[in-house]
C-alpha cells in the first residue's frame, strides 16, 4: 500500500513504485475511473491504445490479413495506389 498526501491545490505525487506500475513518466496523463463505488488509476495511453484495438477489431479478418506479411504487402498496395493517384498526370 502506498500513500499520498495531497497539496492544498489538489496535488499529489504519485509513488515512484505505483509510477512504474502504471507505466507513466512526466508529461504523461492518467485518467481516474470510477467503477463499483472505487476509483482506478489508469495510464491514459493504454486506454487510447485497447480503444483503438477495439475500434479495429475484426477488420484483420475482414481484409484477409493473417500475418505481418500480409500487413506489409497491403502497405506496400495502398503505397502504390497513392503514387500512381499523385503522379498519375506527370507522365
Amino acid at each position: 500500500m502506498e500513500v499520498a498526501k495531497i497539496t492544498s491545490r489538489g496535488q499529489i505525487t504519485i509513488p515512484i513504485d505505483i509510477r512504474k506500475k502504471l507505466g507513466v513518466k512526466e508529461g504523461d496523463k492518467i485518467i481516474f475511473m470510477e467503477e463499483s463505488n472505487r476509483i482506478f488509476v489508469v495510464n491514459a495511453a493504454k486506454i487510447a491504445f485497447a480503444n483503438m484495438r477495439a475500434a479495429f477489431a475484426g477488420e484483420a479478418d475482414r481484409l484477409g490479413l493473417k500475418d505481418e506479411s500480409d500487413v506489409v504487402a497491403l502497405v506496400d498496395e495502398v503505397r502504390e495506389e497513392m503514387w500512381k493517384e499523385r503522379y498519375a498526370d506527370h507522365d
